[in-house]
């Protein structure tokens, strides 16, 4: 079977059956403990994810009925059975019993951390399709369908920083083999969700100064730096300045 976390929530059963999870509580703490697996979640943290910091005298009473209905609509969907249960309790919480090639967030950090790993090789035919591969996987922003509290929030955030990271290698792996021209599309997509993304400027920067398109680097330039002045009071790095003047005097060695 396979857990999907990224994007809409759903299980996918071992004869293909795409089952929805529905926007619940009980989903909810189900997220959670698969993005922990491998650890104990403890009751204070769970509780703390479902109701923040305005928990009900009946916290621990009804975070046990979420447990309860979340095995339920597992066994239900004939995801688990009595020989394999999913959902353990261990105390001071519960467990969450899956295999990484169960989750798709696993597979994911697995492919990125193979893609870097081939980048550091030097083999960015093999770096891209592993990025590729591990990419293709996000089907939207992470648990779209799940209420999140202040604990899936920070897991969400490091999930973005993670398809952003695997972005950025897959930039790095098409850049390698000369494939600068179809990346600009995604880097100015990219400069805009991620404007004081000083990295992503300097590499849209490049690549229309490679592409020839002089005027358009330089207008990059003073985009980024505008932005950070308003937003921050601060000029661009001085590694990006430096560029910045290279572009400006056609350095042919940034070519």
């Amino acid at each position: 079977m396979r857990f999907n976390l990224l994007g809409h929530v759903h299980v996918i059963t071992d004869t293909g059956r795409l089952i929805p999870l529905k926007s619940s509580k009980a989903t909810q703490l189900l997220a959670l403990l698969l993005l922990r697996r491998h650890e104990v979640v403890g009751s204070g943290v769970l509780i703390e994810e479902l109701w923040g910091d305005g928990p009900p005298r009946s916290a621990m009473t009804t975070l046990q009925t979420y447990v309860y209905h979340t095995r339920r609509l597992l066994a239900e969907h004939q995801v688990t059975c009595a020989e394999r249960e999913l959902v353990l309790t261990r105390p001071p919480g519960y467990f969450a019993l899956i295999d990484d090639d169960e989750l798709d967030v696993t597979i994911v950090e697995r492919l990125i951390r193979k893609g870097g790993r081939l980048l550091e090789e030097d083999r960015p035919d093999e770096a891209l399709a592993a990025l590729n591969a591990g990419l293709d996987l996000w089907r939207g922003p992470a648990l779209s369908t799940v209420p999140c509290g202040p604990v899936l929030e920070c897991h969400i955030a490091h999930l973005e920083e993670l398809r952003l990271f695997g972005v950025q290698l897959r930039i790095d792996a098409n850049w390698r083999l000369g494939r600068i021209g179809p990346m600009i599309p995604e880097l100015r997509s990219l400069v805009i969700s991620h404007p004081l993304n000083e990295t992503l400027h300097a590499k849209l920067m490049g690549a229309l100064y490679r592409v020839g398109r002089r005027a358009e680097a330089l207008a990059s330039y003073r985009n980024l730096r505008q932005i950070l002045s308003d937003e921050l009071g601060v000029d661009p790095t001085p590694e990006i300045q430096r560029m910045h003047l290279e572009i400006l005097n056609g350095d042919q060695v940034l070519a």
